[in-house]
């Protein structure tokens, strides 16, 4: 399925009192002073927290029905329907069930905003927002000022993030025949793959409302698969990725180039990581797995054999990998050894449900979803592989996406 990637939400100025990196805590929601000003990271409708509040977005692509499991209460909410067949996919707020007719969007009611020096924390109650039409969507991206829907009829469609915030889906512009790589914002403007002759792409630079600013100029040869960074967007080409950032308040795109010649059938088709991770991982057809260390720029292959679903939180952390057995397993990345395994699932995936299978990730735990046994089973992954608690569910969650983030 499509990746996505976090939405930071509300970007708020003004910030001040630095954290401690990754145990940086939001502030408590404060009272309002004397003067009626609001305080420092206040969010209308929400409450403040002082933990990441993480949730699970859960769906069954056969019956529709969606779910919401609150990781800090340990309890599911109904949530609402979604086509049958459809795919779930985050930007760490927001989760879009996509199906033929389009995409229909929930908000999750748990978020993050990340102030550079310190982090906050928020939780709302989730519900339906409505639906963008339009023709199979294949990705959604977001950044705090756009979201982007692109359609397999070559299609794109632009949704004002902030106004999805406060619950209305307004679009401020509409892309055609822009082919079907994946229009990614990055930041008030939109990467947007324009195929080339012989199968190479180049990336444009459109502004809110649709319209070219500059092109980057650099090739993708049959660019597939996106993801958001916490320092840029990454593309993925036949011959590495390219990865686009900010220098000097202007774009600069850069190659990575695979340093061999990859078939096709290795080739990542998608990216999966921790929110805004700088480690990408996916899946290198039978041979294993490729991990993308973006801060290096270095490409790295771990020969683990067919795997169903693939993450990594990260620098420091293990690469984990659910195999066709129902294995998990854990792989030191610098090293390619394997560090332990878990056999989790009651039985092997079937043959339509392996791409199903879900890795989610955050800073302490794994999310993995067991559809035969209804259940979601949250991993310890830095104390090998535990099973902290498992979630008992009345339905089969075939899709699953992580918010809170």
């Amino acid at each position: 399925m499509s990746a996505a990637v976090l939405s930071l939400g509300l970007l708020l100025a003004g910030c001040a009192d630095p954290g401690d990196g990754e145990s940086r805590e939001g502030r408590g929601a404060d009272r309002k002073s004397a003067s009626s000003s609001k305080p420092h990271g206040y969010v209308a409708g929400a409450e403040e927290a002082a933990e990441q509040q993480s949730r699970l977005v859960l769906g069954d692509a056969e019956s529709g029905e969606m779910q919401i499991l609150d990781l800090i209460e340990g309890r599911t909410r109904p949530l609402g329907r979604m086509g049958k067949g459809a795919e779930l996919v985050t930007d760490g707020r927001f989760a879009y069930a996509n199906s033929s007719r389009g995409s229909k969007v929930f908000d999750s009611g748990a978020w993050m905003v990340d102030h550079g020096d310190h982090l906050h924390y928020y939780r709302a109650k989730a519900r339906g927002l409505g639906a963008v039409r339009g023709k199979q969507p294949e990705h959604v991206y977001s950044s705090p000022w756009l979201t982007a829907f692109t359609f397999a009829d070559g299609t794109a469609r632009l949704v004002d993030h902030a106004q999805l915030e406060k619950g209305r889906i307004r679009t401020t512009g509409f892309l055609d025949g822009i082919g079907r790589g994946p229009v990614v914002p990055f930041k008030e403007n939109a990467l947007v793959p324009v195929a080339g002759t012989g199968g190479d792409s180049t990336v444009e630079v459109r502004d809110r409302k649709g319209r070219k600013k500059t092109s980057l100029g650099v090739k993708c040869p049959q660019l597939r698969g996106a993801a958001v960074t916490r320092t840029g967007v990454v593309f993925g080409c036949a011959d590495g990725a390219l990865f686009i950032t900010e220098k000097q308040k202007k774009l600069a795109p850069e190659k990575i180039p695979f340093g061999r010649k990859v078939p096709g059938d290795e080739r990542p088709d998608a990216f999966h990581s921790r929110s805004l991770g700088t480690t990408l991982t996916a899946r290198a057809g039978d041979t294993g797995v490729w991990v993308l260390n973006v801060a290096e720029r270095e490409w790295k292959l771990i020969e683990t054999g067919p795997v169903a679903a693939v993450n990594s939180a990260g620098e420091g952390t293990p690469l984990l990998v659910l195999d066709n057995s129902g294995t998990l397993k854990a792989y030191e990345i610098s090293t390619g050894k394997q560090l332990a395994r878990k056999k989790l699932l009651s039985s092997p995936p079937k043959a339509k449900d392996v791409s199903r299978a879900v890795i989610e990730i955050d800073a302490n735990r794994a999310y993995v979803n067991d559809m035969a046994a209804r259940k979601v089973h949250e991993i310890d992954y830095h104390d090998s592989l535990r099973k902290a608690r498992s979630f008992s569910l009345d339905f089969r969650p075939s899709e699953m996406v992580e918010t809170g983030r």
